[in-house]
């Protein structure tokens, strides 16, 4: 049967309740849970959703020690139309009498320590003749540029719920996120720890080929033996005093494992053996750079050249950067103020052991190698590229003896405020007496520890039997290191020796040995002549220093 509605009237319920009341107050917090929190996230964000990114960095930009360097002459000049000279030896060859070797000198700042170089200071002087007028110049320098950009990642979520309470979770773990966690959102940049850098400063014969040997054994160490020997045999036609600003810029970047530096000097490279003297380095005889040891190992250099000789050259770089320590021995330095850029520069953290002879003994070593100086010698002397094997007048060690008291006199009378800590004399003689004591105490200035296997070797390659053969006179090998400090008392005739004690005076005196006033007195083996340092060791507590001479 059908049914018809006759009458029908809507029905409205309506709940009511106070302002004040618990279901009020959850609907409002509802609400602004609902439109406040994504209103935040948007702010933050800058933006509903990610309409722009842009990433800006200052690129890594270095100077490369590469120039290339064309002063225009006036008419009138006397040596041709121009002046040229550059850090590349074939184009060198090239300029015949127009070539001009000039001084310079360039050093990098980081000036809001970042760890990238802002500024680069570079200086440039041309000796002239009177004759000689500069209309203009053309430089070119080279650098290298770097760009390293981390890139951020970030996940855009869209969550839907029906239960409000998921949705209030969701948001508020979200905002909780984006304002605890916004500074971490792009990969932060771990600070590298900072080498250690030491120079050996020396001179020819002085015993530093021994010392460079006892960094060099230590697996901590990554060493180079003498790196600005290129720089000399490259520009051997000019002098030492011009040449100190090229050799301290390549022992700069040496420190720094910038081996792009020898390109200037050695275009050709192409394996290890290119590099001066690089067997004696244990650091390129074992990983990463050759296999043929292990970094604990005592190694040999005659093995090494055998083994690790046709290694890449970009061993180097590679070797370098996995110590914590680099040490260079270096003897082209002849004052100290050419190094203060180095002690100053904030990227480096430079340590001088400054090593020291008897100027004595000194002179009965070069005679017997004097004709592997020969070219050294010609560029001490300024003799504009000739070779110096003879050298009657003792003209070099007179040099080498001047050096040791400029540096040995600055740095005690009157130290910069940055050398403090940071410089420490050594005398050979003192070495080979007591080494356990001298090379612990080494070690200890240089941040190093002294293990037992580097204990055993040293007493070994101490107490050998002799001076040691002619043939070795640049080798480490075993010897009576003792005897070979006192070996100039037999070998050398007392009137040349009166006559190094007459032109080594002052450095006899500053460093401490006794010189003899006869035959007799050099005979006598029981005279001592090596004073104890006392105040004439380093020291921060007094201005000056007095030396005592023993009769």
């Amino acid at each position: 049967m059908a049914l018809y509605d006759l009458y029908s009237h809507p029905a409205e319920i309506v709940y009511r309740a106070g302002l004040c009341s618990k279901a009020a107050i959850f609907l409002l917090l509802v609400t602004s849970l609902t439109y406040i929190p994504p209103l935040l996230v948007a702010f933050r964000s800058q933006g509903f959703w990610l309409k722009r990114s842009s990433y800006e960095e200052q690129p890594t930009v270095r100077y490369q020690h590469e120039v290339l360097f064309v002063a225009l002459l006036g008419p009138s000049s006397s040596s041709g139309e121009y002046l040229a000279w550059s850090t590349f030896p074939t184009f060198n060859q090239f300029q015949g009498d127009n070539l001009r070797v000039p001084l310079v000198s360039a050093r990098e700042e980081d000036k809001n320590q970042d760890g990238k170089m802002d500024v680069l200071h570079f200086r440039l002087e041309l000796p002239l003749k009177p004759t000689e007028h500069v209309l203009g110049v053309q430089l070119i320098l080279t650098f290298s540029y770097q760009l390293t950009a981390p890139c951020a990642t970030m996940a855009w979520l869209r969550i839907s719920s029906t239960g409000m309470a998921v949705l209030f979770m969701v948001q508020t773990g979200l905002l909780l996120y984006l304002y605890t966690h916004h500074n971490h959102l792009l990969p932060s940049l771990k600070e590298k720890p900072a080498h250690v850098h030491v120079l050996i400063l020396s001179s020819w014969r002085s015993g530093s080929s021994f010392v460079g040997q006892l960094f060099s054994q230590h697996p901590d160490v990554f060493y180079l033996m003498e790196p600005a020997w290129h720089v000399w045999v490259t520009l051997s036609q000019s002098n030492a005093e011009v040449l100190h600003m090229a050799v301290r810029d390549l022992v700069r970047s040496v420190f720094l494992c910038d081996m792009n530096v020898f390109s200037a000097y050695l275009p050709w490279y192409r394996t290890l053996s290119d590099l001066f003297q690089w067997a004696v380095s244990r650091a390129l005889c074992s990983p990463p750079a050759c296999s043929a040891f292990r970094r604990e190992d005592i190694t040999s250099e005659a093995a090494c050249k055998s083994r690790c000789g046709q290694q890449p050259f970009r061993a180097v770089a590679k070797a370098c950067r996995s110590y914590s320590h680099v040490v260079l021995k270096e003897v082209r330095f002849f004052n100290l103020q050419v190094l203060y850029p180095l002690l100053t520069d904030p990227s480096l953290n430079l340590h001088i052991i400054h090593l020291v002879r008897d100027p004595r003994a000194v002179l009965k070593s070069r005679e017997q190698s004097a004709k592997a100086l020969a070219r050294d010698n010609g560029i001490v002397l300024g003799t504009n590229g000739t070779w110096v094997e003879a050298d009657p007048g003792l003209r070099v060690v007179q040099e080498v003896c001047r050096s040791h008291v400029r540096i040995t006199e600055v740095a005690m009378q009157k130290p910069p405020p940055f050398l403090q800590g940071r410089y420490r004399l050594v005398r050979f003689e003192d070495l080979v007496r007591n080494p356990l004591a001298e090379i612990q105490s080494m070690y200890d200035f240089a941040g190093l520890r002294l293990t037992p296997q580097l204990e055993g070797w040293i007493y070994n390659i101490t107490h050998g039997q002799g001076p040691g053969q002619l043939k070795e006179a640049f080798k480490i090998t075993s010897r009576d290191a003792l005897n070979v400090s006192q070996a100039w008392r037999h070998a050398l005739p007392f009137p040349k020796i009166h006559r190094v004690q007459e032109l080594c005076a002052g450095a006899l005196r500053v460093l401490g040995y006794r010189p003899v006033d006869s035959e007799k007195e050099q005979k006598d083996l029981t005279l001592d002549l090596v004073l104890p340092q006392g105040r004439s060791k380093f020291s921060w507590t007094s201005s000056a220093s007095s030396y005592a001479r023993e009769k």
